[in-house]
């Protein structure tokens, strides 16, 4: 068993990011055994959840004319127009069946918020609003985070990164994720998790 200073944070393991679903990371059904090994070592294990209502801002279906991963301005920046996915309520943004769930002390629900999308697992798009998750952690008194799940290049760097700046200690490991790989965006992610101290592991 880890110290009781490490959490375990798994990212977004739901069925819309798995072969099959509505926004499949190539392989995303490959990490499961992996994670749920990896929970056994951790007293702490925390679940993240897309849970977007259907009228999202980020959804391309409610930007006529939008083609998926294309880009578009908000107030907060850039943003990726993605395939309508992860519609609370739906067996898309259920949890894989396959990943256990019972060991997890606390769910963070995140993209809920019809007008800002939210990668990180700490704050939204807007780099402002936060999911709690940070206050939580340290009434815990966690110090050092594993980070796993998907998409490796999206919202397990999202995540990552903020650590890293939150002042965690933060890893990555690499062989319980899967990435997306949007134009470039998984060697741009690891590049700038290697570069903001993130310790990246098979």
């Amino acid at each position: 068993m880890r110290p009781q200073t490490e959490a375990l944070i798994v990212i977004d393991v739901q069925n819309d990011f798995c072969p099959g679903g509505a926004l499949a990371v190539a392989g995303g059904d490959q990490i499961l055994a992996p994670i749920n090994a990896l929970m056994d070592q951790f007293s702490t294990v925390v679940l993240t959840q897309d849970w977007h209502p259907a009228d999202h801002s980020s959804f391309a279906d409610n930007h006529p004319g939008a083609a998926p991963f294309s880009l578009t301005d908000m107030p907060y920046g850039p943003q990726v127009l993605w395939p309508t996915h992860c519609v609370h309520g739906t067996k898309g943004a259920a949890f894989h069946a396959g990943l256990k769930t019972d060991p997890a002390q606390l769910i963070i629900r995140k993209g809920f918020r019809p007008q800002i999308d939210s990668y990180s697992a700490f704050f939204e798009n807007d780099r402002k609003t936060a999911t709690g998750l940070d206050g939580y952690l340290r009434n815990r008194g966690i110090t050092h985070l594993t980070f796993v799940g998907l998409a490796t290049d999206y919202c397990v760097a999202y995540s990552a990164l903020d650590a890293a700046s939150l002042g965690y200690q933060a890893t990555v490991i690499l062989g319980a994720c899967r990435a997306i790989d949007l134009n470039g965006s998984l060697a741009a992610a690891t590049a700038n998790l290697r570069a903001a101290g993130v310790v990246l592991n098979d």
